[in-house]
């Protein structure tokens, strides 16, 4: 396992080689939708299966590695990721093999194989190339770093969003159920090694969420709240999230290097 944290006397300047890519679970929320005939990350969205985006943006940042981390239809979706991989981005398959658990259990199947400080990001999430450069300008080091959105009044489905709760630049709570928040997870993150204790930690029963490591995270105050501002996000989780993607698309496409 390569066990390089995130220094809190880190550089002024980071470089992000690697990326980690949830994928690992079956899109049952989007059963009812007759595009549900595909795995969920490749859904066209914009005439571009949705996953390309998010690999696109990755590339923009001046990752070379994305790991991503599959459980069902990992068949199909390792055909899909190959044909989209950008140029200079290389692929490495993880497969879970406790993929009907939670995503806090494929966190940690990547835990022998990143090299931080990575990124991460669900396989099912649209954002705008913005957030990942924002958040490696305003990374505190040491931290795992959470976009976070406050533009709360613009969140699509809030109540089916992760709310936040911060003081200061510091995440003191998380949970879809919180009733005070001042903030949404966009599901986008750069971390260190250090998330992988806490999952562990977090494990009931072998099982735990990302969300649940985080938790335990917040409590010690090691959680960095990073704002992303104007930016846009948005989960694709519904049919519904699926047609207000459509209509918000044109935002993803990455700069030109």
């Amino acid at each position: 396992m390569i066990t390089t944290p995130l220094s809190r006397n880190g550089a002024s300047h980071l470089q992000i080689t690697d990326a980690v890519l949830l994928m690992a679970g079956a899109g049952s929320r989007l059963a009812t939708s007759s595009a549900n005939v595909i795995p969920k990350p490749l859904l066209p969205i914009g005439g571009r299966p949705l996953v390309s985006y998010t690999l696109d943006a990755f590339a923009a940042a001046g990752v070379h590695k994305v790991h991503a981390v599959l459980g069902a239809n990992s068949d199909p979706l390792v055909a899909g990721l190959r044909r989209l991989l950008p140029a200079g981005i290389s692929l490495n398959i993880i497969r879970n093999p406790e993929w009907q658990k939670q995503n806090g259990v494929s966190v940690l199947c990547v835990a022998p194989h990143v090299e931080a400080p990575f990124f991460l990001a669900m396989g099912d999430h649209l954002f705008e190339p913005a957030i990942l450069r924002t958040l490696v300008g305003r990374a505190k080091l040491g931290f795992t770093n959470l976009a976070i959105d406050r533009k709360i009044g613009t969140v699509f489905d809030l109540a089916d969003a992760m709310k936040v709760e911060t003081r200061g630049d510091r995440v003191v709570a998380i949970s879809k159920e919180l009733t005070r928040y001042d903030a949404i997870d966009t599901g986008v993150f750069l971390c260190g090694t250090e998330i992988f204790p806490y999952l562990r930690r977090a494990r009931v029963h072998g099982d735990c969420s990302l969300a649940d490591g985080l938790r335990l995270m917040a409590a010690d105050r090691n959680v960095a709240a990073i704002n992303i501002g104007d930016a846009w996000w948005q989960d694709v989780d519904t049919p519904e999230m699926l047609r207000h993607a459509e209509t918000q698309c044109a935002r993803l496409v990455a700069p030109v290097a």
